[in-house]
């Protein structure tokens, strides 16, 4: 059994994710220790456990000592099959995440698989679910995945309550990636919401001052930002936000958002996004730093050389491709090299397919 280290580099949920998926899909027993053992409440959180117990429920797998609060877990995978699969956080708990660790997975299932996933779709420190509609999406067809998401309800902090449906189909493989030129940013689109109590006017203050700001950079291209108020059987809770996407002459799609909250005013959350979304187009790199490290395990899944030129390298990105280095040992190898004010990542995968 593999031992995988909980505490390396980014040190949390990352190493879960990426660890227990690659168990799943090359059916590899590991062990992780150690788990979040630098945060201020060390082992596993409700979320995390919800991942695991969602992947092994996916490959009939076995969980050993899965807790909440365990900092040592084993798993032992079984075979992907086709189906019907429910996980629920009971918190706020980001679905996106969820789907972080159950998609690479379900792509070589033996059929079609449905997701009902239950908890926070606009949550703190994950990505929105607008993300993965507008940007993860896209750029990962050019790899040949395709999926439906259906929101059926949002849910916010604290109490959750979002649902979301998710639908795949297997492929044979992965295809490689190859995003070396940005090309010019040609529009930048999104949306502002509210649910529940708040009012439009919050929305609306977020979406003009997002554009005001991004038309300081980008004069002399189409910024449509729209404001709206989620109707209220589509919510649970009440919450706001704002979802921004940069699209590039070579079809590259460039996102970053910002959460409102209660102690933030609306002009600050429209401006944090803007400011984000200008810091992850400057730099000239193909890929957002949400995308950047969402990547790796695609890379080393897929069928010969990837290369995807980025920002600075975070340290997500940095253990995301650790962990799958651990566990695919020599069967893959990535190289990242800086490229002017670029890094430039490359990975020759594996190519695997489904037995």
């Amino acid at each position: 059994m593999l031992e995988v280290d909980g505490s390396i580099k980014e040190g949390g949920g990352q190493i879960l994710r990426v660890a227990t998926s690659l168990s799943c899909i090359f059916q590899k027993p590991i062990q992780i220790t150690k788990i979040r053992a630098g945060r201020s409440k060390p082992g596993l959180r409700p979320q995390h456990l919800t991942g695991l117990e969602l992947v092994a429920n996916l490959c009939h797998g076995q969980l050993q000592n899965a807790h909440i609060g365990s900092t040592d877990v084993n798993f032992t995978p079984g075979h992907l099959k086709q189906g019907t699969f429910v996980a629920d956080t009971g918190t706020a708990g980001s679905v996106c995440l969820l789907i972080q660790v159950a998609l690479p997975c379900l792509l070589f299932a033996d059929g079609p698989c449905k997701l009902l996933l239950k908890g926070g779709t606009n949550a703190e420190f994950a990505p929105p679910i607008d993300y993965f509609d507008m940007v993860f999406q896209p750029m990962v067809a050019k790899m040949g995945i395709h999926y439906s998401c259906d929101i059926k309800r949002r849910g916010y902090f604290p109490k959750g309550g979002g649902e979301v449906q998710i639908m795949t189909t297997p492929i044979k493989e992965l295809q490689p990636i190859t995003l070396l030129d940005r090309g010019e940013v040609i529009n930048i689109t999104g949306h502002a919401f509210v649910a529940g109590v708040l009012p439009i006017r919050v929305a609306n203050i977020m979406a003009d001052i997002a554009t005001r700001v991004l038309k300081t950079q980008y004069k002399n291209i189409p910024v449509n930002i729209k404001a709206y108020q989620e109707p209220r059987n589509k919510a649970f809770g009440n919450g706001s936000g704002i979802v921004l996407v940069a699209e590039t002459s070579t079809g590259c799609c460039i996102g970053n958002s910002s959460l409102g909250k209660r102690e933030l005013r609306a002009e600050d959350v429209g401006q944090k996004a803007a400011e984000q979304l200008l810091d992850d187009l400057k730099h000239g790199g193909c890929v957002d730093e949400h995308l950047q490290d969402q990547l790796i395990i695609l890379m080393a899944l897929a069928a010969g050389k990837s290369s995807v030129r980025t920002g600075p390298i975070t340290l997500h990105t940095e253990t995301a491709i650790h962990v799958t280095q651990l566990l695919l040992g020599n069967q893959v190898k990535f190289q990242v090299h800086k490229d002017g004010d670029t890094n430039v990542i490359e990975c020759e995968g594996v190519g695997f397919t489904a037995t």
